[in-house]
């Protein structure tokens, strides 16, 4: 069985940090190219909302029984496999670990550009899959 309390408290978690990615989406990208700290902050608050929905999907494909994911990736891709993600939420979900990885271990080739674009594009598809999530508790 899924851990109700694991869940619902990563998912609020992740409920704050994408109140703080829409408020700094909101201030546009000029504001976000020219101060360090709203950009620093950018990438903390996306690196935390992505592994809040990797660490996620790992307790349910655990709990489940579902094959043991070999990479980030593959997590979304198993929970797709199974049934647990729409077809359409599982294409825009594709990158993401990698977009992680960058901003984990990758850091010095972070464009601000693309990381502002992928806050502008992507953050309702986290709120999607939060969703999703929120269901199977």
């Amino acid at each position: 069985m899924v851990k109700r309390e694991l869940v619902q408290a990563r998912l609020e978690r992740l409920r704050e940090y994408l109140q703080v990615l829409k408020f700094i989406k909101k201030r546009g990208l000029q504001r976000f190219r020219d101060d360090p700290l709203v950009r620093g902050a950018a990438e903390r608050y996306l690196h935390l909302s992505i592994e809040c929905v990797i660490d996620v999907g790992n307790h349910i494909i655990s709990d489940r029984r579902y094959r043991k994911p070999e990479t980030y990736a593959e997590i979304f891709e198993i929970l797709f496999e199974k049934g647990v993600l729409p077809e359409k939420l599982f294409h825009e979900l594709r990158g993401m670990a990698g977009f992680r990885n960058v901003l984990v271990h990758d850091y010095v080739r972070l464009d601000a550009e693309k990381v502002f674009g992928f806050i502008q594009s992507k953050l309702k598809y986290i709120e999607e899959l939060a969703a999703v999530y929120s269901e199977l508790v």
